[in-house]
């Protein structure tokens, strides 16, 4: 089994075919978004497939370290991830196939309307170990 993260993006992808903001929804229609993606990892759990899943408050903060004393803390540079990512869901699958297969079917929780969003979603793989020097590229 290999672990997969499936991002939601709020924007930064293509548009999806139904591209009204959620912001921009009706009550039920969120609430019918919400029951899309609970009822989804509630069939994976099942499946054994499910990991964990958060949707995340579009509210964040920079922090670095920069030595002695208090870190300072910032509400920028942004857009980045307070911009663009919306939540996201973790499975552990058999193969790649099947986890572009289940962020398909992710893809088409429904949205303004109750239509599908057909949103996109990026799949990335965990790294199975911590990379070695030579698989790492440096910027400096």
């Amino acid at each position: 089994m290999a672990k997969y993260l499936l991002l939601k993006h709020y924007r930064g992808a293509p548009a999806p075919v139904n591209d009204v903001p959620m912001d921009q929804w009706a009550p039920e229609e969120i609430s019918a978004h919400v029951q899309y993606m609970q009822d989804f990892a509630d069939r994976l759990e099942k499946t054994g497939e499910f990991v964990d899943g958060q949707a995340l408050a579009p509210e964040g903060t920079w922090v670095r370290y920069d030595g002695e004393g208090r870190p300072p803390v910032t509400d920028g540079p942004f857009a980045e991830t307070k911009d663009l990512i919306a939540g996201w869901m973790v499975i552990d699958v058999d193969s790649y196939e099947r986890a572009v297969e289940l962020a398909g079917e992710l893809s088409a929780a429904p949205g303004a309307g109750g239509r599908p969003i057909h949103e996109w979603l990026e799949v990335r793989p965990f790294l199975a170990a911590p990379p070695t020097i030579s698989e790492c590229t440096f910027h400096g």
